[in-house]
Protein backbone atom coordinates (compact mmCIF):
# COMPACT_ATOMS: atom_id res chain seq x y z
CA UNK A 1 0.00 0.00 0.00
CA UNK A 2 1.31 3.66 -0.99
CA UNK A 3 2.04 5.74 2.02
CA UNK A 4 -0.23 8.76 0.81
CA UNK A 5 1.11 12.39 0.91
CA UNK A 6 -0.53 15.99 0.76
CA UNK A 7 0.37 19.39 0.22
CA UNK A 8 -0.86 22.56 1.86
CA UNK A 9 -0.33 26.03 1.13
CA UNK A 10 2.41 25.95 3.21
CA UNK A 11 3.80 22.57 3.76
CA UNK A 12 4.29 19.03 2.81
CA UNK A 13 2.81 15.76 4.31
CA UNK A 14 5.10 13.03 3.71
CA UNK A 15 6.60 9.58 4.60
CA UNK A 16 9.10 9.78 6.93
CA UNK A 17 12.59 8.06 6.04
CA UNK A 18 15.59 7.29 7.67
CA UNK A 19 17.40 10.74 6.38
CA UNK A 20 14.77 12.25 9.03
CA UNK A 21 16.53 10.38 11.98
CA UNK A 22 18.91 13.75 13.26
CA UNK A 23 15.41 16.35 12.73
CA UNK A 24 13.10 13.57 14.87
CA UNK A 25 16.46 13.34 17.39
CA UNK A 26 16.44 16.85 17.76
CA UNK A 27 12.31 17.17 18.39
CA UNK A 28 12.26 14.10 20.86
CA UNK A 29 15.40 15.23 22.69
CA UNK A 30 13.73 18.26 23.40
CA UNK A 31 12.17 18.46 26.94
CA UNK A 32 9.56 20.81 25.82
CA UNK A 33 7.94 18.89 23.21
CA UNK A 34 7.91 15.96 25.05
CA UNK A 35 6.47 17.20 28.34
CA UNK A 36 3.25 16.03 27.77
CA UNK A 37 3.91 12.85 26.23
CA UNK A 38 4.25 9.16 27.04
CA UNK A 39 8.11 8.95 26.67
CA UNK A 40 11.39 10.84 28.32
CA UNK A 41 13.08 12.89 26.32
CA UNK A 42 15.38 11.41 23.90
CA UNK A 43 19.17 10.90 24.44
CA UNK A 44 20.94 9.11 21.43
CA UNK A 45 20.29 9.07 17.93
CA UNK A 46 19.24 5.01 17.55
CA UNK A 47 16.03 6.37 19.57
CA UNK A 48 14.77 8.51 16.48
CA UNK A 49 15.76 5.70 13.95
CA UNK A 50 13.95 3.01 16.02
CA UNK A 51 10.86 6.08 16.25
CA UNK A 52 11.21 5.87 12.89
CA UNK A 53 10.95 2.36 12.03
CA UNK A 54 8.19 2.23 14.50
CA UNK A 55 6.17 4.79 12.55
CA UNK A 56 6.75 2.50 9.78
CA UNK A 57 5.53 -0.53 11.43
CA UNK A 58 2.16 1.10 11.89
CA UNK A 59 1.80 1.93 8.17
CA UNK A 60 2.78 -1.78 7.25
CA UNK A 61 0.51 -3.04 9.44
CA UNK A 62 -2.37 -0.90 9.14
CA UNK A 63 -3.25 0.46 13.00
CA UNK A 64 -2.61 3.73 12.08
CA UNK A 65 -0.48 6.55 10.29
CA UNK A 66 2.40 9.25 10.96
CA UNK A 67 3.49 11.89 8.07
CA UNK A 68 6.59 14.11 8.63
CA UNK A 69 5.33 17.97 8.69
CA UNK A 70 7.62 19.75 6.28
CA UNK A 71 8.31 23.17 5.13
CA UNK A 72 6.80 23.49 1.49
CA UNK A 73 9.89 25.81 0.51
CA UNK A 74 12.71 23.63 2.00
CA UNK A 75 11.50 20.93 2.92
CA UNK A 76 12.73 20.69 6.73
CA UNK A 77 11.02 19.12 9.07
CA UNK A 78 9.42 20.81 11.33
CA UNK A 79 7.23 17.84 13.07
CA UNK A 80 5.13 14.82 13.14
CA UNK A 81 1.38 14.11 12.98
CA UNK A 82 -1.12 11.32 12.31
CA UNK A 83 -3.34 8.89 14.00
CA UNK A 84 -1.50 6.75 16.75
CA UNK A 85 -4.06 4.24 15.69
CA UNK A 86 -7.40 4.00 14.01
CA UNK A 87 -10.26 1.48 14.09
CA UNK A 88 -11.77 0.90 10.75
CA UNK A 89 -15.00 -1.49 11.75
CA UNK A 90 -15.79 1.55 14.43
CA UNK A 91 -14.55 4.55 12.23
CA UNK A 92 -12.71 5.93 14.42
CA UNK A 93 -9.01 7.30 15.04
CA UNK A 94 -6.65 9.14 17.94
CA UNK A 95 -4.99 11.37 16.44
CA UNK A 96 -1.20 12.71 17.81
CA UNK A 97 1.28 15.78 16.81
CA UNK A 98 4.24 17.64 17.60
CA UNK A 99 6.16 20.25 16.49
CA UNK A 100 9.94 21.94 17.06
CA UNK A 101 9.18 24.95 19.40
CA UNK A 102 10.65 27.48 17.21
CA UNK A 103 7.48 26.71 14.95
CA UNK A 104 5.23 26.74 17.61
CA UNK A 105 2.23 29.70 17.02
CA UNK A 106 2.42 29.81 13.54
CA UNK A 107 -0.81 28.05 12.59
CA UNK A 108 1.62 25.35 11.44
CA UNK A 109 -0.40 22.21 13.40
CA UNK A 110 -3.40 23.41 12.60
CA UNK A 111 -2.55 23.86 8.81
CA UNK A 112 -1.15 20.17 8.66
CA UNK A 113 -3.87 18.50 11.40
CA UNK A 114 -6.87 20.16 8.99
CA UNK A 115 -5.47 18.28 6.20
CA UNK A 116 -5.35 14.80 7.50
CA UNK A 117 -8.55 14.82 9.12
CA UNK A 118 -10.25 16.06 5.60
CA UNK A 119 -8.14 13.10 3.87
CA UNK A 120 -9.88 10.73 6.91
CA UNK A 121 -13.60 12.10 6.96
CA UNK A 122 -13.05 12.02 3.04
CA UNK A 123 -12.02 7.79 2.70
CA UNK A 124 -8.55 9.07 1.59
CA UNK A 125 -6.75 6.76 3.60
CA UNK A 126 -6.42 3.00 3.99
CA UNK A 127 -8.65 2.62 7.51
CA UNK A 128 -11.83 3.96 5.13
CA UNK A 129 -14.16 6.92 5.86
CA UNK A 130 -13.99 7.75 9.40
CA UNK A 131 -16.53 9.07 11.41
CA UNK A 132 -14.99 10.12 14.33
CA UNK A 133 -11.50 11.29 15.38
CA UNK A 134 -10.17 11.25 19.45
CA UNK A 135 -7.50 13.61 20.67
CA UNK A 136 -6.16 13.54 24.22
CA UNK A 137 -4.33 16.17 26.31
CA UNK A 138 -3.61 16.06 29.87
CA UNK A 139 -4.98 19.21 31.51
CA UNK A 140 -2.56 22.32 31.63
CA UNK A 141 -1.61 21.46 27.89
CA UNK A 142 -3.17 24.40 26.81
CA UNK A 143 -1.55 24.67 23.43
CA UNK A 144 -2.77 21.26 22.20
CA UNK A 145 -6.45 22.42 23.32
CA UNK A 146 -6.58 25.26 21.32
CA UNK A 147 -5.10 23.40 18.56
CA UNK A 148 -8.22 21.33 18.88
CA UNK A 149 -10.83 23.43 19.70
CA UNK A 150 -9.60 25.29 16.50
CA UNK A 151 -10.23 22.56 14.32
CA UNK A 152 -13.91 22.28 15.90
CA UNK A 153 -13.06 19.17 18.33
CA UNK A 154 -15.59 19.40 21.57
CA UNK A 155 -14.20 18.36 25.10
CA UNK A 156 -16.13 15.41 26.21
CA UNK A 157 -14.71 15.28 29.61
CA UNK A 158 -11.00 14.48 31.77
CA UNK A 159 -10.64 10.37 31.92
CA UNK A 160 -8.99 10.09 35.42
CA UNK A 161 -6.01 8.66 36.06
CA UNK A 162 -6.24 6.83 32.35
CA UNK A 163 -2.50 7.25 31.87
CA UNK A 164 0.74 6.07 33.20
CA UNK A 165 4.17 7.60 32.53
CA UNK A 166 7.12 8.98 34.19
CA UNK A 167 6.21 7.35 37.13
CA UNK A 168 2.93 8.55 37.70
CA UNK A 169 -0.69 8.85 36.65
CA UNK A 170 -2.31 11.23 34.40
CA UNK A 171 -5.73 12.77 34.13
CA UNK A 172 -6.66 12.97 30.33
CA UNK A 173 -8.98 15.25 28.81
CA UNK A 174 -10.61 13.37 26.05
CA UNK A 175 -12.02 16.18 22.76
CA UNK A 176 -13.72 14.58 19.92
CA UNK A 177 -14.38 15.38 16.52
CA UNK A 178 -17.53 13.87 14.65
CA UNK A 179 -17.57 14.13 10.34
CA UNK A 180 -20.87 16.01 10.52
CA UNK A 181 -19.26 19.11 12.55
CA UNK A 182 -15.79 19.35 10.40
CA UNK A 183 -15.36 22.55 8.70
CA UNK A 184 -14.06 21.55 5.34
Amino acid sequence: MQFPEFETPRLKLTALSECDSNAIFELFSNREVVKYYDLEAFSERLQAEKLIDFFHSRFDSGVGIRWAIRLKDTEQLIGTCGFNSWNSAMKNAVIGYDLMPKFWGKGYTTEALHQIISAAFGGLLTCGALNRIQGDTVPGNHASEAVLEKLGFKAEGVRRQSGYWKEQFHDLTCFGLLKSEFNR
